[in-house]
């Protein structure tokens, strides 16, 4: 489950100039996504390493309004109002709690999945091909500065008609592979600013670790 929760830090093996087709592509996308007030994903998860035996996988949710969101993996949530984030893992009854703007390179959430590209790393066309009856650009990231990270590739797969990414492969240098699939996208969703705010009363008994 931590997996699921933090794991968007990034390795390469190799280094080229960003690929104007993908760039393009994924200027467009970006533009649409800051077109939306707010937006609401499904989502599957898993996580695979066949030399460590790792094999999960979950099903999340979540809801994005201007710097805020709120997302849920599992038993697990993430929350942030945009100057806090809160990460509550229900294994150890424990919140995390960090600044938004702070160095949360390791920290996944609904709004960096779905605009994961526009820093930190460089892109490559790869092929058109046919994702669930549906056709695809897949797009390859590579990070900037791969001494700093611990995944070396992420694979995209955006929609060809409607620009909108609908899966991402994450690769480690442990072997480690991580998927996440699109099942639902709604965008400008209704959604209460309350949504975005941490309770403790809600979760009586965990222990809050500040950052």
């Amino acid at each position: 489950m931590k997996l699921i929760l933090f794991a968007l830090s990034f390795i390469t093996l190799t280094a080229f100039a960003q690929d104007s087709k993908s760039q393009g592509i994924l200027d467009k996308v970006s533009t649409k996504m800051k077109d939306y007030k707010s937006f609401y994903i499904e989502f599957s998860a898993s996580v695979k390493n066949s030399s460590s035996g790792v094999n999960e996988s979950e099903i999340g949710k979540g809801w994005v309004k201007g710097n805020k969101f709120y997302a849920s993996y599992g038993d697990n949530t993430i929350i942030s109002n945009g100057t806090k984030t809160w990460t509550v893992v229900k294994e150890e009854k424990s919140v995390y709690e960090t600044d938004a703007n702070g160095n949360d390179e390791d920290a996944i959430n609904p709004k960096k999945l779905m605009t994961i590209w526009e820093s930190g790393f460089k892109n490559k066309y790869e092929k058109e091909e046919t994702l669930n009856n549906e056709k695809v650009h897949m797009i390859y990231l590579y990070p900037k500065n791969p001494s700093k990270v611990d995944y070396h590739t992420i694979i995209l797969y955006v929609s060809k008609d409607d620009l909108e990414l609908k899966k991402a492969i994450m690769k480690a240098k442990d072997g480690t592979v991580m998927t996440y699939s699109l099942t639902k996208f709604t965008p400008n969703a209704s959604v209460e600013d309350s949504k975005f705010v941490f309770d403790s009363k809600k979760y009586p008994g965990y222990t809050v670790i500040k950052d």
